[in-house]
């Protein structure tokens, strides 16, 4: 019989498919046989304490123009299904916190939910990085202007960032002296109420912020360095960088041993490293990105080596 796979997804007519990890997750599995079934956070209920979600029938194809039909969508129990993948972009503000908790009770009943939405809910990608502190260069984490400022002080050039934010929004380059940092400061910490994450600038900017792709713990033989483009001081791809594909290196197999049991240890299937130079910077396991750059650039198959591991999970 044939599995159900659910995808818990922002909505699928605005991704671009060219680039898009999700799509090539889909397309993999209906090669595979999987019935797809497509749903967004507002499709997503509890009914006496069992998770239900309004589910459409999703057909795929790898086609710029045309990559998904649906079908009429219906309400179901999340128990009935195989594997629920769950790639809803931050920001991890309270409804996507709800999400998970509507998630956690599919989890219980048996679904496998790819990545373990306990997981989802506990591990910021900014703060979770600092469990590994032989990893990761100087870091600060405050609300406080006046920590913020001496952290600035005392290692001169900074990267500021919050702690919800994806694709390099909200993030920027300042350091001691610069007239520019209280505002910078009032502004991510919301005037002293909110969290800012403060790291040491790492001149290996330039040569690419890499990510490292794990699967159940293990890395990707590749990552792709998202290197900046003219002024821009950021790699992310959505913020301009250009993606090369490279081996990883000695010490990025060194982080990712360090890291990697520990996230499959928690149920965190697919997850994305991001390492600057020798450091890693974050660890994203909400919904990570950069399967279809690398797997066109060195001839993977990073979704086939997932659904392996899902398929072994449900066996």
């Amino acid at each position: 019989m044939a599995r159900t796979l659910v995808v818990l997804m922002d909505p699928i007519a605005t991704i671009t498919p060219k680039k898009d990890s999700t799509l090539a997750m889909l397309l993999e599995a209906q090669r595979r046989g999987w019935r797809l079934r497509y749903c967004t956070q507002g499709d997503l209920a509890v009914r006496q304490g069992e998770a239900w979600a309004r589910l459409a029938p999703l057909t795929v194809e790898d086609d710029p123009y045309r990559w998904f039909a649906l079908e009429a969508a219906e309400w179901q129990p999340l128990a009935g299904v195989d594997a629920v993948l769950a790639r809803k972009d931050p920001p991890v503000d309270p409804q996507f916190i709800y999400d998970t908790m509507v998630l956690d009770l599919a989890r219980a009943a048996g679904t496998l939910v790819v990545n373990d939405p306990r997981g989802l809910r506990d591990m910021n990608e900014k703060l979770f990085t600092l469990s590994f502190p032989q990893c990761c260069a100087p870091t600060l984490v405050a609300r406080d202007r006046g920590e913020l400022r001496r952290f600035a002080a005392e290692h001169g050039q900074i990267v500021l960032k919050p702690l919800d934010g994806m694709g390099g929004r909200g993030i920027f380059r300042s350091g001691h002296g610069d007239p520019n940092l209280n505002s910078i400061l009032e502004t991510l910490t919301l005037n002293g109420r909110a969290f800012a994450l403060a790291q040491k600038y790492l001149p290996a900017i330039v040569d690419g912020d890499k990510r490292i792709l794990l699967i159940d713990g293990e890395p990707v033989p590749y990552a792709l360095a998202r290197i900046p483009q003219g002024d821009d001081f950021r790699g992310n791809l959505a913020a301009g960088g250009r993606g090369e594909g490279r081996p990883l290196t000695e010490r990025d197999r060194w982080i990712a041993a360090q890291v990697g049991p520990e996230l499959k240890r928690r149920g965190m299937i697919f997850v994305g490293l991001d390492v600057i130079g020798d450091w890693l910077t974050e660890i994203n396991v909400t919904s990570p990105t950069c399967i279809r750059e690398l797997d066109a650039q060195f001839g993977l198959n990073i979704a086939g080596s997932l659904f392996d591991c899902i398929e072994s999970k449900l066996a």
